[in-house]
């Protein structure tokens, strides 16, 4: 399931609930008889789910950040391997300048190794992220639909608690 699907899931399973409910016996005109506890209990589920979206999402921004890390390691390694390469080979000035040259390229290799590696990581991190933004718009345009329904469903309120027999 991608993320958010489950989420949207119970959303329109609230909005479906609201759809079949019927009318009071008074006929009520938009107001709408729902059983509470289902309602609750799918709240409740959304509750339950939400905070895996957001440690998916920070799952993949520590993923990035180690790949970014073992990257720049990689190419220090590479760097220290080449420099040190070139020392052994101290001896004679053109296998020198040959090593230099060589470590050069190894440097810009690595070097280039990380930026594509960050590039990739950030960009893949980037539409990890929009599509739980997606989803979470998503998710807020539904319950503001749902509350919208409910609202409209339950007509004025009796903020009291006296009842009128």
């Amino acid at each position: 399931m991608q993320p958010g699907e489950e989420i949207e899931s119970l959303l329109n399973e609230l909005e479906q609930i609201v759809s079949e409910a019927r009318a009071p016996l008074t006929g009520g005109g938009q107001k709408k008889i729902v059983d509470a506890q289902d309602i609750y209990e799918i709240l409740d589920e959304i509750r339950r789910i939400f905070p895996d979206e957001f440690m998916l999402a920070r799952r993949i921004v520590k993923e990035e950040a180690e790949t970014l890390e073992r990257a720049q390691q990689q190419a220090d390694s590479i760097v220290a391997d080449a420099q040190q390469q070139a020392m052994i080979l101290a001896g004679d000035q053109e296998i020198v300048r040959l090593s230099q040259q060589q470590a050069e390229q190894i440097r810009d290799q690595a070097l280039q190794y990380e930026r594509d590696t960050r590039y990739n990581a950030e960009e893949y991190a980037d539409t990890v992220l929009a599509h739980l933004e997606d989803n979470l718009k998503s998710l807020t345009n539904s319950v503001t639909r749902v509350r919208q329904t409910l609202n409209e469903n339950a007509g004025p309120r009796n903020t009291s608690n006296n009842v009128d027999w």
